[in-house]
């Protein structure tokens, strides 16, 4: 098995992920595309935490750039024998993997807690609040209130998809990031990769 291979895909992976990521973190800012709700401060608390801009977006970038980059690692190694700097190159990629674990680890935990909480909004009575807040998530099951929701309109299915979406996009992020680690110790124990000559295609 190729460790290097193994770990370029990774971290082109890791690559659209963050962009997906940071994009659907921008659109929480923006309910049915309005900019009002931003500057009125009428937007869930877990909003303003950017758990997709930085945990889930701009610190994946550094874990999936360090892994792409392992294929063209040139080290000339220790003791003037290249394999050997080819094994702590895919080594060190462990500390990067574990900056990833922690980026996507804080996008999932953000995510999560912006689901149970529900989103701000405003009642029947015309007051902003968490209307969701007490129900401990139970809302999610029940979409008949979800109308008690008035303002922003659709606001409700507006944070559950985003939220959903950021959960899931953190727990693929994780799940790679946890396979570079494997990878990444396997390959600098075991050795780089099959063959010094070897082409790689993703």
């Amino acid at each position: 098995m190729c460790y290097g291979k193994c770990a370029r895909c990774i971290g082109h992976s890791l690559v659209w992920l963050a962009v997906l990521c940071i994009v659907a973190n921008i659109l929480l800012y923006f309910p049915n595309g309005e900019t009002k709700y931003a500057s009125d401060d009428h937007l869930s608390r877990f909003v303003w935490f950017f758990s997709g801009i930085v945990g889930g977006g701009v610190l994946m970038f550094l874990p999936a750039f360090v892994f792409i980059g392992l294929e063209e690692e040139d080290c000339c190694g220790c003791c003037g024998q290249e394999n050997c700097g080819k094994r702590c190159a895919m080594l060190s990629s462990v500390l990067a993997a574990l900056i990833g674990i922690a980026g996507s680890g804080y996008c999932v935990i953000v995510a999560a807690l912006g689901l149970a909480e529900g989103p701000l909004c405003q009642d029947y009575l015309g007051q902003w609040n968490y209307t969701f807040a007490k129900t401990e998530g139970q809302y999610l099951m029940d979409t008949s209130t979800w109308s008690q929701c008035r303002e922003p309109k659709h606001i409700v299915e507006w944070n559950v998809t985003l939220f959903s979406i950021l959960l899931a996009l953190g727990g693929i992020e994780f799940i790679l990031c946890l396979i570079q680690i494997i990878n990444g110790v396997l390959g600098g124990i075991c050795g780089y990769c099959c063959s010094r000559q070897q082409r790689y295609d993703c």
